[in-house]
């Protein structure tokens, strides 16, 4: 008898357990580093390859040509990576045509890969807006590279949607990132430190959508900044033709999950006669290291 009156907040009931998983699945996909998390869970993998089209390796040195480039290495690493890293500065060379070129690239790569735009953006409130807006929304990357050099500010626009990343430049993997991203802000604290505190205890601290780029080329950098920052994902350029030690840079800044890093690889990649094994080679490098580490802790 009391079925009847019963049966609409059944039904109700009903519905909500059905759309659980979907909205389960929404609340993963809001913050960046979430969706970044799944794909390297999906693929096994913490490669990032990086497009970057150098004149020396294109078969015509053109917009077209550099497209061309970008086209055939995602076609090849595809199903190892974890994420793609397009150099801006290798089609902006290109004017108009390169513009194109670059959004045409960036339709290439399947939804569920992210997409880190490296454009080292970063100037005063009113232009990073635009810098933000022209990454996110007119190019639809899912990150992007920043300079902290103009303070929290001019980095602000790039944190302020929850879904989507700021790489912030910490300690670069370039020999002349000694200059001045070592120098010490306190007794025995180097610039680089300081930096990657502010950033991600105090100008993201909202959404907690920043990492750090913290290059494979200094070690002891890569130990330092996770000692302070167990959680925070680290971009860390250097492997390959930089020099980088790959083995010792992820004992250093892996995560004790086996997570933490996203290792960007250009040229290691695309100079190789067999693209995608060379990929596979670098992917199966970095998870033995992973694996090392897990049953390590």
């Amino acid at each position: 008898l009391l079925l009847p009156p019963l049966l609409p907040l059944l039904l109700l009931l009903l519905q909500l357990i059905l759309l659980l998983p979907t909205a389960t699945t929404a609340a993963i996909m809001a913050n960046f580093f979430e969706k970044l998390k799944l794909r390297v869970e999906a693929v096994d993998s913490l490669l990032c390859v990086g497009l970057d089209p150098h004149k020396a390796e294109l078969a015509e040195d053109s917009a077209e040509g550099a497209y061309k480039f970008c086209e055939q290495l995602i076609l090849e690493t595809k199903d190892v990576a974890a994420a793609y890293k397009p150099n801006a500065a290798f089609f902006e060379v290109f004017g108009i045509a390169g513009a194109e070129a670059l959004e045409r690239v960036l339709k290439l790569i399947p939804k569920e890969i992210p997409i880190v735009l490296d454009a080292k953006r970063g100037d005063i409130g009113s232009t990073s807006e635009a810098y933000a807006r022209a990454a996110y929304e007119t190019l639809n990357c899912d990150s992007v590279t920043v300079s902290p050099y103009l303070g929290g500010d001019a980095c602000s626009p790039f944190l302020k949607d929850k879904t989507k990343g700021a790489w912030v430049l910490c300690k670069t993997s370039n020999p002349g990132s000694a200059d001045l991203q070592t120098m010490e802000v306190a007794e025995g604290k180097p610039l680089y430190l300081h930096v990657a505190e502010l950033c991600c205890n105090t100008w993201a601290k909202e959404h907690n959508n920043a990492g750090l780029v913290v290059g494979a080329t200094d070690v002891e950098a890569l130990r330092r900044v996770r000692a302070v920052l167990p959680n925070v994902w680290f971009l860390s350029p250097g492997v390959g033709a930089q020099g980088g030690d790959l083995a010792a840079a992820l004992e250093a800044g892996l995560s004790a999950d086996g997570l933490g890093m996203l290792l960007p690889i250009s040229r290691g990649i695309s100079k190789a006669s067999d693209r995608r094994a060379a990929a596979e080679a670098f992917r199966k490098d970095i998870n033995a290291v992973r694996e090392a580490k897990k049953k390590a802790a």
